[in-house]
């Protein structure tokens, strides 16, 4: 018999929500909106199954009974709008097996993994899905794909890994969709003395780190050599998604975004293909490498990627973590750090107090001795804040890097908590976005924010973000650094809340990216700008920065069949626009 928890007494039979962990229907919406794998799962353990319960005001009983699980199969009355030359015609560039126009297959490269995404696939809302999907392998087959789309006025977009959090592969405008994870996905050219390689736009992150991380064997190197680039989405995102977005890893403040590891790309555009040059450093002029990235599918098509690699050194490693008395002390420590020149931290990632004391229940640290301790030496909840990181290189370079950051840390007065937190950050690292679809089933909604700030306004930025999160009642709000810079870092902000439905979400959101624009941060640092963000952009670069990308569009694409509908701001009304900031640059 299940008995509830009354007050702060348990009975020993403690409550355990059903969270789903059964097959998922592979022709269902859960198989579409779901995170990651469809047979991993990360429930919500006791501690913070009782955060949420104590912040929301909820008992065992609201978690008794999940809403729709989006179980059901895909089904929907939106037939493929192409003509049947039109059909045959890419058949004919590709081949019949290379081409799918099934609506499963549609929806399931429509949407990303934003949180707008999944809230409309549970309620079943289908729209804005491409007429076609393809499955190109070669530069070739992507050149007479676009060559024709032009021709016929067709719209293109890319899905890549899937893993968009800015709804940038939507098909606004329905046309062709080419999914890249299928066939655009090899390893095209392997140069050890210059330590790049050349790969496709559509390889796997996980594919691509596998091929690296044993080169001795699978590129007959050697030694065996990584990319450094490790984001959350590490599993399911590939590298075209990295580079048209401007992305970046959990490791990032040694290994670089990806824009520094970038050697040189080909695109295929409307006017033509792009091939720019694989010179470590030139001056010839603006950067075409630069004026690409980001672009975001707009002005064509990344078919490769040459990137810059680094050696795989595993064995050198050096985990750390340390527990600051507050906020400020933290932040002032790692700033020294940045700015002492004295080697930089791989992974580098500091929690705000709120953040800290959910990150402790979800590493398991809550009750720990290691709590204890923090106690005894007057580390108290929702004051203190983790910090934890790692040095990677040679093994000279990850020892001064880890006493460096020793040193500085314990100026600030922190508390060494050894490399325990680390190790179970990593364990979990490409896991905590499971926890979305458990919190769903019973109304709770987790998403996440991201933008860049100067040290000398983080303060400011913290504060009104966080601000505009907490004026909902109830809502947990969550802040870590974990890009770092010597100028400043990134502040990623994720916040859980119970919400009414789609539109309370949507006004929820939009307000938060008002509080980014007004209190003085980029409106985003690594996931891109997308169709989510873009009513923001033009306010944010200012009217002449943003005529160099309109201007730019028109040349690549004068017919606007890239990712149109809203792409970087691209054919959006004035009213669809947002302009939060009163002083235009």
């Amino acid at each position: 018999m299940i008995n509830e928890m009354k007050g702060e007494k348990m009975s020993k039979n403690i409550f355990t929500p059903k969270w789903y962990k059964g097959n998922i229907p592979e022709d269902s919406y859960r198989s579409i909106f779901k995170w990651g794998d469809p047979y991993e799962y990360k429930h919500p353990n006791k501690r913070l199954y009782r955060l949420m319960k104590d912040t929301f005001e909820l008992t065992d009983q609201d978690f008794k009974v999940p809403a729709d699980l989006g179980l059901d199969k895909v089904e929907f009355d939106k037939s493929c709008s192409l003509s049947e030359e039109q059909l045959n015609q890419f058949k004919e560039i590709l081949g019949e097996d290379k081409v799918s126009i099934d609506n499963y297959t549609r929806l399931s490269v429509a949407y990303g993994k934003t949180m707008y995404d999944a809230l409309r696939l549970r309620k079943k809302i289908v729209e804005n899905i491409p007429d076609i999907v393809l499955y190109p392998g070669t530069k070739e087959e992507v050149v007479q794909i676009v060559k024709y789309c032009n021709e016929e006025k067709i719209p293109v977009y890319v899905y890549g890994g899937g893993s968009s959090v800015t709804r940038g592969v939507e098909a606004m405008k329905g046309g062709v969709t080419i999914d890249s994870r299928v066939n655009l996905n090899k390893v095209l050219e392997f140069n050890e003395i210059n330590q790049t390689i050349k790969v496709q736009a559509g390889i796997s992150g996980p594919d691509l780190e596998q091929t690296l991380q044993n080169a001795v064997t699978t590129l007959g190197a050697k030694r065996n050599y990584t990319t450094g680039h490790f984001p959350q989405s590490f599993e399911y995102s590939v590298v075209g998604g990295w580079v048209v977005t401007r992305g970046a890893g959990q490791n990032s403040t040694y290994y670089g975004k990806i824009e520094d590891m970038v050697l040189s790309q080909e695109y295929v555009t409307p006017i033509g293909e792009i091939k720019t040059l694989d010179y470590p450093a030139k001056a010839t002029g603006p950067d075409v490498d630069q004026i690409m990235m980001g672009s975001e599918g707009a002005y064509g098509i990344l078919v490769s990627a040459t990137l810059k690699l680094k050696r795989w050194m595993p064995e050198n490693t050096k985990r750390f973590s340390y527990i600051f008395k507050d906020w400020q002390s933290a932040q002032e420590a790692l700033r020294e750090i940045m700015q002492s020149e004295a080697g930089v931290p791989s992974v580098c990632r500091l929690s705000d107090p709120e953040e800290t004391d959910v990150a402790l229940k979800l590493y398991g640290v809550e009750g720990t001795i290691l709590d204890t301790l923090m106690r005894v030496r007057g580390l108290k909840k929702n004051q203190r804040c983790l910090f934890l990181g790692t040095a990677d290189g040679s093994k000279s370079y990850t020892k001064m890097v880890a006493k460096n950051v020793n040193k500085i840390c314990r100026k600030y007065g922190a508390m060494f908590t050894t490399s325990y937190v680390t190790r179970r950050w990593e364990h979990g690292r490409f896991k905590d976005p499971y926890l979305r679809e458990d919190l769903q089933d019973y109304g709770v909604i987790i998403d996440t924010l991201e933008c860049t700030v100067n040290w000398a306004n983080l303060d400011k930025v913290h504060q009104s973000v966080r601000k505009y999160c907490k004026s909902r009642p109830k809502t947990i709000c969550m802040t870590h650094m974990s890009h770092v810079y010597a100028q400043g870092c990134n502040l990623y902000f994720i916040f859980i809340g119970k919400f009414e439905g789609l539109e309370d979400f949507v006004q929820y959101h939009q307000g938060l990216l008002d509080a980014i624009q007004t209190s003085g941060a980029t409106m985003s640092h690594h996931h891109g700008i997308g169709k989510l963000f873009a009513p923001w952009l033009e306010a944010q670069i200012g009217k002449n920065q943003y005529k160099i990308f309109q201007v730019l569009k028109n040349h690549f694409d004068p017919n606007n069949i890239m990712n149109p509908g809203g792409t970087l701001g691209f054919d959006l009304q004035e009213n669809e626009k947002r302009n939060k900031l009163t002083k235009q640059r």
